[in-house]
């Protein structure tokens, strides 16, 4: 089956996308439409309780590694 995108704007987003994540414009597109899919009809307060234990896990405190001075001054644009 043949999906022919015709709109600019839609050749773009699909392009930049797969530019982003090293793909092709093809499997940008699925993985597009397989996360628009999975979200549809999903309470909102479900998608946000699985972002906040998503972004829990990433930030585990354990995980963490200290930063240095440098660190923080690079941040913030200082020198």
């Amino acid at each position: 089956m043949a999906l022919h995108i015709r709109d600019a704007r839609a050749g773009l987003l699909a392009r930049e996308l797969a530019e982003r994540r090293g793909v092709t414009m093809t499997q940008a597109v699925i993985d597009a439409l397989e996360v628009a899919l999975a979200r549809e009809g999903r309470p909102l307060a479900e998608r946000l309780r699985d972002i906040a234990r998503e972004a829990a896990r990433l930030g585990d405190p354990h995980r963490a590694r200290p930063v240095d001075e440098r660190e923080v001054d690079d941040l913030w644009g200082g020198s």
